[in-house]
């Protein structure tokens, strides 16, 4: 034991005084901080907002295409030649003509420059909405008025709730549920990735080095791997708690320093009033109120509700023992083979595991409790992303045993499995090693 803690302490002292590590640790943070502050910044400069001219010669949309912060209408009368050419010197960005003794939904957008997708989708959803309105109170003598509060009006609150076997409610909420997991699960697939690879090309270097000889003469093989994997999953998990910390603190003080950027847009929505008795003005008001303030409720309610305690253990657990499983393979791969360019066709039957439940984990938010999911999260090869994808939306205590016993049992005998290849590999020399040769390894007594 004393020999592994010795190899321990070389692979993370020497791995954390690396330049590479310092430097990936200071642009870590900063890489993940930017991708959520630089699109704040970006929206914030693309703030302006395009201005149409709409010469409607028909009169269904005059006063009636609706403004919004990236996009405002005005109405003319010019004839439509005169306004081809003026429209620029106007102000305006572009024109939108709806030709007389046309099609109510047939208009022609001009402009001298391409106008943006959010333009165009803009001008047809609110033309679609003013000429529905138009045919149903043609058709139904139904008042655009009464269509508009009653859209508003017919907003479906589905609050979730959890009972449990005692009939206690508890909020839940399957989008906030999904984002845990999904999140979870990526940085357990990418963790397991780079820091697997990293045991691999290690070994690789100090086999090719001719170090592993002198090293092999005073420790065991499998103390030495174990103290390899050991010392790099400290590493990696050093790395990602100081990445969580500094993105955190890069990201609270961006937002302390500059608010203004930070504060979401606020529009004033207004509530449009109705005379059928059944809607009067001041039951619209308090519904539409009560439905806003209700989804914000529910999702402060859901956030309250989860146990983050819970799944931040569950989760590390699983972020190192998904890690450790797979870092034996990347060992037995590293001690097999030369260099890196013959690791190609060992590493792909590790990794296509991996690869499967990163697809399968989209699959299993649809259906969490299912059959499919209860046996991905509970086979070591998939467990470590399967079961963080299944944790937020609640699993029995009886399967998370069963999945993390399972899952060491797994790791214990992966590990037994790679050190019978890597004490016979990591002496292999000038040799392309197959799989035929490798299960003979395996079949080697000590």
């Amino acid at each position: 034991m004393r020999k592994i803690l010795l190899i321990i302490k070389r692979e993370y002292f020497t791995r954390v005084k690396k330049k590479s590590f310092i430097i990936m640790t200071i642009l870590g943070p900063i890489l993940m901080a930017s991708l959520m502050i630089v699109p704040i910044f970006i929206a914030k400069m693309n703030d302006e907002s395009s201005k149409i001219i709409v010469l409607d010669e028909n009169g269904i949309y005059i006063n009636k295409l609706e403004n919004n912060p990236d996009i405002s209408f005005e109405y003319t009368d010019i004839y439509i030649e005169d306004l081809k050419t003026s429209y620029i010197k106007m102000g305006y960005d572009g024109i939108l003509y709806i030709p007389h003794n046309s099609m109510p939904n047939r208009a022609y957008l001009f402009s001298e420059k391409q106008l943006g997708l959010g333009v165009k989708s803009h001008i047809q959803n609110a033309m679609k909405y003013n000429i529905d309105n138009y045919f149903m109170e043609q058709l139904f003598n139904i008042n655009r008025d009464s269509i508009k509060a009653l859209e508003q009006n017919t907003r479906i609150m589905l609050e979730q709730r959890k009972i449990d076997q005692l009939g206690q409610e508890k909020e839940s909420s399957t989008e906030l549920s999904t984002i845990l997991g999904m999140l979870g699960g990526v940085i357990i697939y990418f963790f397991i990735f780079m820091f697997g690879s990293q045991v691999m090309r290690g070994v690789i270097e100090e086999k090719t080095s001719r170090i592993i000889e002198v090293v092999v003469s005073s420790i065991k093989p499998f103390q030495l791997m174990m103290g390899k994997i050991v010392g790099i999953a400290l590493v990696g998990l050093t790395q990602f708690i100081l990445w969580v910390f500094l993105t955190f603190a890069i990201y609270t003080g961006f937002s302390m320093s500059m608010p203004e950027y930070f504060e979401g847009k606020t529009e004033n929505n207004e509530l449009v009033s109705m005379d059928n008795k059944f809607y009067p003005e001041n039951v619209m008001m308090e519904s539409t109120v009560q439905a806003e303030n209700g989804e914000v409720q529910a999702i402060i309610d859901s956030i309250k509700s989860i146990n983050f305690t819970t799944i931040i253990l569950i989760f590390l657990f699983y972020f190192i023992g998904g890690y450790l499983f797979y870092a034996t393979s990347f060992a037995a791969i590293g001690s097999a083979v030369d260099n890196e360019a013959d690791t190609q066709q060992f590493v792909l039957p590790v990794t296509v595991p991996l690869i499967f439940a990163l697809i399968m984990a989209q699959f299993v938010t649809n259906n969490p409790n299912g059959q499919i999911a209860f046996w991905l999260s509970i086979i070591p090869f998939t467990s470590p992303i399967i079961m963080m994808v299944r944790i937020p939306f609640g699993v029995p205590v009886n399967e998370i045993i069963l999945s993390m016993s399972l899952l060491v049992v797994g790791f214990i005998f992966a590990t037994w499995l790679a050190a019978k290849i890597y004490r016979t590999g990591i002496l292999m020399y000038g040799k392309k090693p197959s799989y035929r040769e490798i299960i003979k390894w395996l079949r080697y007594k000590n």
